[in-house]
């Protein structure tokens, strides 16, 4: 599913329809923790107080995404967006910084609302900035 979205993005200067129709995406290209290749995946973006926010929510699963196993390992990435691509430095956010962005997040996109990943799992679910920098 991934790659035809990418493929999607790509073809259309980042819109895709299907589920994600109508909302902001991105193309995040992390360096595999184990493989050392590059991983790229589509997300939602979040546009919230001037930051460039990813949710792992990963659909309430138990686990998260791989992406944020390879951002832990390696914070620096590549992001492609309507419009241009650049390169980036993930920072996690804190408790505080997460409960804070929450209702800002549940508020722009409820069909991706933080909340409703949340209720499916008893993990904390990671919320990620992206700074621009280099890669």
């Amino acid at each position: 599913m991934n790659g035809t979205i990418t493929d999607e993005f790509r073809a259309n200067a980042g819109k895709v329809g299907g589920r994600f129709e109508g909302q902001e995406l991105l193309l995040l290209t992390t360096t595999g923790a184990k493989s050392g290749a590059p991983r790229v995946t589509p997300l939602v973006v979040f546009r919230t107080d001037g930051k460039l926010l990813i949710v792992a929510g990963y659909g309430g699963a138990d686990v998260n995404p791989a992406w944020v196993h390879n951002l832990r390992a390696n914070p620096r990435a590549h992001v492609e967006v309507a419009g241009g691509s650049f390169d980036v430095v993930a920072r996690e956010l804190d408790p505080s910084e997460r409960e804070a962005v929450i209702p800002k997040i549940n508020a722009t996109t409820p069909a991706f609302a933080y909340a409703s990943y949340q209720s499916k799992t008893t993990r904390t679910i990671p919320i990620f900035e992206l700074e621009a920098g280099e890669s």
